[in-house]
């Protein structure tokens, strides 16, 4: 079990009844229903999608002033240099405004810092750069609105700068010519979650001018959906257009890296949905930055060489596979110093080595934030200080808390969802504390718990089909605040499962009634799952189709499994029969004669309690601990006596139990003296006419 607790939607009936009604399928009206739609209206409304984007760049704050400049720029035959940053979202956008500003006949220099050796944002040995070879204009693309001090250098050398940005802003906007970003304070644009692919987006679009905005966004929108998706940023509004729009025109976008790419990774006419672009090829992008060679993949993008094209997009997956095996071993070291973390250090994640990898740290910080259920913090440090990488999780603005904290740190930047920030090593302990303490106040929580959120679980398993599938896609493209959904099923069987992929993946075959599915676990080995043939699971799980030679299939690619809270239909009676008797019910022979046992079934089953409780106590799964002290005890009825002996050895006071929520139980073993009449509890009573009292009725 990868998750601790999962969060399982109840859509109201109402809703999907009424969305049932106006023909949306039953998984689809879930989806819709847990989502906050309770009519046809809002549902079409939700899932359509406009083709073009409505809103005026020149909404923008400085959009104005950004043009003038730039075309001042464009009919004087000045060199413009772009400055971009070296994720995926700024090296899209580099590449975006470079190929529109040399489609117009610019002179153009292109500069991405090295994240290892420059850092993040503006630096003065950049820009003196730029302007030794001859810029007198640098347009900043994902970066730059907190590089007041380098704006005013650049300035000072003869070298004017036009900002744009969609992080937060931090103190005075730097003193360019323009500053374009949708969270400047006074920036009246309505919609505030653009990537800094999409502000680049929108400044080429007030560049053309009126009339091409649809052949601009024609040939950019695979870019910037690009961008977008990789940034994880808020899938509404504009970025719903940009990303659809994007996805539709990847098969036959103008840039052969594209194509190179989607070839490398065995994509190429193959139908792309955000889920490919943000684990397939964004992490390849991505690995060039995190490696120090964010130019290869701005290489890539521009080329106009097929060949060349080829041979960079195989230097980018070999660069992604050395940044598979460098994470790997960060995320392993990190997970041992989390291990000797206090509860008083658990609620948001920081750690810190300098054998760590920079430019790996932050996919690690997402990885943790994921895992554990809470913001996480990784620092790289060397030489007395930290170069740090945060990931937020459930919305929690990191932004807010860094700022909070800014009083332990030499520096920071970025936005609600991610950002960095450099640190003096001595102020590492202080900083998790304070930050500890600030996310503990903000989110109400002490030690986090991995938490996994499922839209519904699947009441009717013969839903599960490609039709569902197919019409699932029209919540299409996924991302932050449209997440893809995920189902439940509850009390299924694992008829088979075996290791694919060199081990180090697991297939499984599930049934619920008459219906089988196929499944896949990707990164999971048998062992680590912990589940066998025959065992009765709850999975949670996307839905797929799954292509194998020309053939589409259902599978459910798993998320999760656990031993099912869920009672079987025998299961469901014995506890009702055990509750019966607790009530004082109405019993027949038979079943009294069914509730009997010997007493050194009881001590079987005592004995079972004391291996599975470590340290004598835990907070458990009922249902699955019960079905384990059956198994483990034996005997004839295991589960229905394991269920009545739980109750009769807390009657007794030799256990404590404590109902929780979503079937879980604290179960403790109490201490107690031999000679503990087990026989003496009044359930056990009841049962004086059946076949318990024996010889030796007393619990050792």
């Amino acid at each position: 079990m990868k998750f601790e607790k999962w969060n399982i939607g109840a859509p109201a009936p109402a809703a999907v009844d009424a969305l049932r009604q106006a023909g949306y399928p039953a998984l689809l009206a879930a989806v819709l229903a847990g989502r906050g739609v309770s009519t046809a209206e809002e549902a079409a409304a939700r899932l359509e999608c406009d083709d073009a984007l409505s809103l005026s760049p020149f909404a923008m704050a400085d959009m104005d002033k950004a043009v003038a400049r730039i075309r001042r720029a464009v009919a004087d035959g000045e060199t413009v240099a772009v400055f971009g940053d070296y994720d995926v979202d700024g090296i899209t956008s580099t590449v975006l405004l470079l190929d529109y500003l040399k489609s117009c006949g610019v002179n153009c220099l292109r500069y991405i810092p090295r994240r290892i050796e420059d850092g993040y944002g503006l630096s003065r040995d950049a820009i003196e750069s730029l302007r030794s070879r001859g810029a007198t204009l640098m347009v900043t693309v994902d970066c730059g609105v907190t590089g007041a001090e380098e704006v005013d250098f650049a300035n000072s050398i003869g070298l004017d700068v036009v900002v744009t940005d969609h992080h937060e802003c931090k103190g005075a906007l730097p003193a360019a010519a323009a500053v374009v970003d949708p969270h400047r304070p006074d920036c009246p644009y309505p919609f505030k979650h653009l990537a800094g692919v999409g502000v680049a987006l929108k400044l080429v679009l007030a560049l053309g001018g009126p009339g091409n905005e649809e052949r601009l966004f024609s040939r950019y929108c695979t870019l910037a959906a690009i961008g977008t998706v990789a940034d994880v940023m808020r899938m509404e509004g504009e970025n719903r257009i940009i990303v659809r729009r994007g996805l539709d025109a990847l098969p036959r976008t103008d840039f052969v890296g594209i194509h190179a790419l989607l070839h490398e990774v065995g994509l190429e006419g193959k139908p792309v949905t955000s889920v490919q672009i943000g684990f397939t090829l964004a992490p390849r992008i991505n690995a060039a930055g995190r490696m120090g060679a964010a130019d290869l993949a701005a290489d890539l993008l521009e080329t106009e060489d097929p060949a060349r094209a080829e041979e960079l997009a195989r230097a980018l997956c070999d660069l992604n596979r050395e940044r598979q095996a460098v994470e790997q071993g960060i995320c392993a070291d990190a997970l041992r110093q989390i291990e000797s973390l206090p509860p008083s250090a658990r609620s948001a994640l920081v750690l810190s080595s300098d054998a760590w990898h920079q430019g790996v740290v932050g996919i690690v910080a997402s990885r943790l934030s994921e895992k554990f259920s809470c913001p996480s913090f990784m620092i790289h440090t060397q030489e007395g200080m930290g170069k740090g990488s945060c990931r937020s999780f459930g919305g929690f603005n990191l932004f807010a808390a860094l700022e909070a904290c800014s009083s332990l740190l030499e520096g920071f930047g970025g936005h609600e969802l991610a950002a960095g920030f450099t640190i003096r090593e001595e102020n590492i302990a202080p900083f998790r504390e304070k930050m500890n303490g600030y996310v503990r106040a903000h989110c109400g929580k002490g030690v986090p718990v991995p938490a996994l959120e499922i839209d519904a679980a699947v009441s009717d398993p013969a839903d599960l089909s490609m039709d569902e599938v197919e019409q699932l896609e029209r919540l299409e493209p996924y991302g932050a605040g449209n997440p893809r959904p995920v189902f439940a099923l509850l009390g299924a069987r694992v008829e088979s499962l075996q290791s694919v992929g060199q081990g180090r993946h697991l297939k499984l075959y599930l049934s619920k009634g008459i219906c089988r599915f196929d499944a896949i676990f990707f990164s999971v080995t048998a062992e680590a799952c912990g589940v066998r043939a025959g065992d009765r699971v709850d999975a949670a799980f996307y839905l797929q189709g799954n292509t194998f030679r020309g053939r589409t299939t259902l599978q459910l690619q798993m998320i999760d499994l656990r031993p099912s809270r869920a009672p079987s239909r025998h299961e469901a009676e014995n506890l009702e029969l055990v509750e019966r008797l607790k009530q004082g019910g109405a019993l027949t022979a038979q079943e009294t004669a069914r509730l009997s046992a010997p007493v050194e079934q009881y001590r079987a089953l005592l004995r079972a309690m004391r291996r599975l409780l470590p340290g004598g106590q835990a907070r458990t799964a009922k249902l699955p601990f019960l079905r384990a002290c059956g198994e483990l005890a034996g005997g004839r009825e295991p589960f229905l006596h394991a269920a009545l002996a739980l109750e009769v050895f807390a009657e007794r006071g030799l256990v404590r139990v404590s109902e929780a929520e979503g079937g879980l139980a604290d179960i403790a073993l109490l201490p107690w003296e031999s000679g503990v009449d087990l026989f003496a509890c009044p359930l056990l009573q009841r049962l004086r006419t059946g076949p318990v009292y024996q010889e030796g009725r007393k619990a050792q």
